[in-house]
């Protein structure tokens, strides 16, 4: 992996390019790595320069966390390392407030976090979905008060709708409180749905995108080509995972082994690679149950894809694009300026800045 590093958002908080997601860490679920793998996984990232962790207070039951904080404690890493957690699902069934958004759940939730995790503070937290219940003066205004308490450096949403994402940017911006500095959302070949309203908002409001699933749960390494092959997609059904056996997906694989064959490189790297290098993206999360799967992925911003090769994966993965932005084509733009040629602020590519191990400014 290159030495590099982005700054999240409009924060000065470096954060590696590649991420390290840690839901794999535990084999409660039926899938995962054992505490030995987990660790050989954790210290090859390291080993490689990461340093952006991403883990959440349920993730196989607190063990994510757990294990977590005692290899950056192992390793005396707390001040290089930067821990993103999240919270908003129930480990308590039949506890009405046991889960959710409400101050009362989060509250209770980060400091259970940080026991787990052995640390007095998360460098980010992020609201991991939305509960359809709590609004978003109490939602910020919590994330604020965990910000002045110094328990937490920067907060973030995942998971909600874009109508809620920008009236909670709003309130904060207008009422002085942490604004947001970072979204997390699934993105890859197979799930384009943010680039319509969340790519514009983070690059018009400076919040990093943290992209999950880059590979789609496996699906875009290839490894389920095979009838034999094991992982999360035969052992959960989830919305959050892809379908086998969809004939879209069929094809975006096919796709993408083509064009990693004409690159040189393996299918899992190339589509990190499309990932890290759309606009608004931060960071990409890489989830791993061996250590050489982690050091593959490690290898996907070593190269340039080339522009036809990229091209081609756009086609390939390319969605209609729903309403209303179906409606703002050039056809409906002439209508409303009467024809003539009004050009459109180009989208930032990416706001955040690129830095180097050095600490050295590489681009702005």
């Amino acid at each position: 992996m290159s030495h590099t590093y982005f700054t999240l958002g409009r924060t000065g908080l470096r954060v590696s390019r590649l991420a390290l997601g840690t839901m794999t860490f535990g084999t409660d679920w039926g899938w995962g790595a054992d505490k030995d793998a987990a660790r050989a996984i954790f210290d090859g990232y390291v080993e490689a320069g990461g340093n952006l962790f991403d883990t959440a207070d349920l993730y196989v039951g607190g063990t994510s966390e757990t294990w977590l904080g005692e290899f950056i404690a192992g390793r005396r890493l707390r001040d290089r390392a930067v821990i993103v957690t999240k919270a908003t699902f129930s480990g308590d069934p039949g506890n009405p407030n046991g889960g959710g958004n409400g101050r009362k759940h989060i509250l209770r939730a980060v400091e259970g976090s940080l026991q787990r995790l052995g640390t007095d503070y998360v460098d980010l937290f992020i609201v991991h979905a939305w509960d359809r219940i709590t609004p978003a003066e109490e939602v910020m205004r919590t994330l604020d008060d965990l910000v002045r308490a110094g328990k937490v450096r920067h907060v973030g949403l995942s998971n909600f709708p874009g109508w809620y994402v920008g009236r909670a940017q709003a309130l904060a911006e207008g009422r002085g409180w942490e604004p947001i500095s970072a979204l997390q959302y699934k993105y890859s070949l197979i799930d384009r749905g943010i680039e319509d309203e969340f790519v514009p908002f983070a690059t018009e409001h400076g919040a990093g995108i943290l992209a999950w699933s880059p590979l789609a749960s496996g699906l875009l390494s290839g490894k389920y080509r095979a009838a034999t092959a094991e992982g999360r997609l035969k052992v959960l059904e989830h919305p959050a995972f892809p379908k086998l056996g969809d004939t879209r997906n069929a094809a975006i694989v096919a796709e993408l082994e083509q064009v990693a064959a004409l690159a040189g490189r393996t299918m899992s790297q190339v589509a990190l690679n499309w990932v890290a290098n759309r606009p608004g993206v931060a960071s990409v999360l890489l989830g791993a149950t061996r250590l050489e799967q982690v050091q593959d992925n490690l290898a996907a911003l070593d190269f340039t894809l080339a522009p036809d090769l990229a091209a081609r994966l756009d086609a390939a993965s390319a969605t209609p694009r729903p309403y209303p932005y179906d409606f703002f084509g050039a056809t409906m733009q002439g209508a409303v300026h009467g024809g003539a040629r009004i050009g459109s602020k180009p989208q930032t590519y990416r706001p955040e800045v690129l830095i180097d191990s050095a600490g050295a400014s590489v681009s702005a």
